[in-house]
């Protein structure tokens, strides 16, 4: 029985989906982007194991991370591109993985022990939508004043008034 959560992906699944079934690790394929990238969706509490395993698969570049609302009131979307660098390889293989969580609890392990880049990148997804990347060493704020209050990117944020009173008194 494959490990994968949700439907029946066999049709969708890629080579690092089966090297991961193969090991027991659990995910759901959600197939290819227009690039061909294999995309992943992943567990929030199973992404720690599979980061590790990733990086030990040979991913060791995090080439992007980023987060994004799905939809007012919906859940929130943490996304990983990875990247496979050697030295003989014309075309790095690449995967992308999507961890999704409620936006009353949007708790996601960090990777930045794992992958250092994800130390600024985790921080402006915690910044613009309220991603706590749990055991990040500086998760603060990065782009807005720390007195900011709420979380600008989720779509239903509501702009408050008197942004610009917020920072003339800093």
């Amino acid at each position: 029985m494959p490990k994968t959560f949700g439907s029946d992906n066999s049709k969708i699944r890629g080579r690092l989906s089966t090297w991961l079934i193969k090991h027991g690790l659990t995910h759901r394929p959600l197939g290819f982007d227009y690039q061909g990238v294999e995309t992943l969706q992943i567990r929030s509490r199973d992404w720690p194991f599979l980061a590790v395993s990733l990086y030990v698969y040979g991913f060791n570049y995090l080439r992007c991370q980023c987060a994004y609302d799905v939809e007012p009131g919906g859940l929130l979307a943490s996304v990983y591109h990875f990247t496979k660098v050697r030295d003989d390889g014309d075309q790095p293989e690449e995967i992308c993985i999507k961890i999704f969580v409620p936006r009353n609890s949007p708790r996601i392990p960090s990777v930045f022990w794992v992958w250092r880049s994800a130390n600024l990148q985790e921080r402006e997804s915690y910044d613009m939508l309220g991603i706590i990347y749990e055991d990040h060493p500086y998760l603060r704020r990065i782009l807005m004043p720390d007195s900011w209050m709420g979380w600008p990117l989720r779509k239903d944020y509501i702009v408050p008034d008197f942004y610009e009173l917020q920072d003339a008194y800093q």
